[in-house]
């Protein structure tokens, strides 16, 4: 037995695989080989291996201002920049909840960026404003960073900025903000924002809470292969760390960076997409990521066809259709779903659609 194919028979056993072990197969096991391996340990880790889940939910930015700048960004606008700037009024939230819920949705995915003044008060507000009058609703919202800087400008831990969060109505924190979990990446593509550590702490503070959370991986940029494994190593040993009973990372999503008109594009980071490389990471995160349940395909990133093949490498969930989405489709992602054209990807795929919420339940 060769080392790849003992490599692959330690992970189907799911044990957990050592960096070195991991970057191996990174770098030398044949694609094929590798999806085949992760789409055994789909089967055996999911509810129904015959299943692919998906969601209903809309995306709503808090607010377009954001001091950090990322490079990878076009969205936000600077603090200064008032013609630009806005933050979403309650009537707005009314106007995007009740078309959501026409459409079927059970949750609204509430992002901004880190606006200098709005803290711990301003958002306790409006989750309970929110809950106040939608209680049904579930509000997955913010994410590591945003929970990072809220606390800081507020005067708190990241700890007490959750508590009072969760009080408030916040039901999960999305696993935005994550990029690449590498200090010196971050500090080429997002110098201004909080540091990968800080991200690990806010994830593992948000797991002793009970609160549960999804990762995520943004690729493709300034990061070498090797830093994507140190990530999915990383996602896992934080996931190990959960107490007993969390739930704690329900979901992995790894998507490809999207270049067009953002600052790295301007520096001549513009990468070519790749579907096996995708492939190769999807099959990756089901065998390194064998402590949690989910991987979920990017569709919007990617594109149906390549979601499609993603189910058969190591994939079990589409995520959401996407009512509203502004960040990535500012920088070049064109994809669109509706119910139909989701289940009928599902279907076409092999599977069978299922409705979820955003614990994994169905609907």
């Amino acid at each position: 037995m060769n080392s790849i194919d003992a490599i692959l028979e330690k992970a189907l056993e799911r044990v957990p695989l050592t960096r070195e072990e991991a970057y191996e197969l990174y770098d030398n096991a044949p694609l094929q080989q590798l999806c085949g391996v992760a789409d055994t340990l789909r089967r055996s880790a999911v509810r129904d291996a015959s299943v692919v889940t998906w969601q209903i939910d809309r995306n709503v930015n808090i607010t377009n201002v954001c001091k950090s700048g990322c490079k990878f960004c076009n969205f936000h606008c600077k603090p200064h920049e008032e013609a630009k700037a806005y933050i979403t009024t309650m009537a707005e939230y009314r106007t995007k909840i009740d078309e959501a819920l026409a459409l079927g949705a059970d949750q609204l995915l509430l992002q901004g960026g880190l606006h200098p003044r709005l803290g711990i008060e301003f958002y306790e507000k409006l989750f309970s404003q929110i809950k106040k009058e939608y209680p049904a609703l579930r509000l997955n919202a913010l994410g590591a960073p945003e929970v990072s800087h809220i606390a800081a400008i507020s005067g708190i831990t990241t700890l007490e900025a959750l508590q009072r969060l969760k009080a408030a109505g916040l039901d999960t924190l999305p696993g935005a903000g994550a990029e690449i979990l590498s200090e010196d990446v971050r500090k080429r593509i997002s110098p201004a924002k909080p540091s990968a550590t800080e991200w690990v702490l806010v994830m593992h503070e948000a797991h002793k809470l009970g609160i549960p959370t999804t990762a995520t991986m943004m690729y493709g940029h300034v990061e070498t292969p090797h830093q994507r494994v140190d990530h999915l190593i990383t996602i896992r040993d934080i996931q190990a760390r959960k107490p007993e009973g969390s739930r704690g990372f329900t979901a992995f999503i790894p998507w490809v960076f999207c270049p067009t008109g953002t600052r790295l594009e301007a520096e001549g980071i513009a990468p070519r997409f790749s579907a096996t490389e995708y492939l190769r990471i999807i099959a990756m995160s089901r065998i390194v990521l064998h402590n949690i349940e989910n991987i979920q395909a990017s569709w919007l990133t990617v594109g149906k066809e390549v979601a499609e093949i993603a189910l058969h490498s190591g994939a079990n969930d589409m995520g959401s259709i996407m009512i509203e989405e502004n960040v990535v489709s500012s920088a070049g992602a064109t994809t669109r779903f509706d119910r139909e054209a989701m289940e009928a990807t599902i279907r076409r795929a092999g599977f069978k659609p299922q409705l979820r919420d955003q614990l994994y339940n169905y609907r």
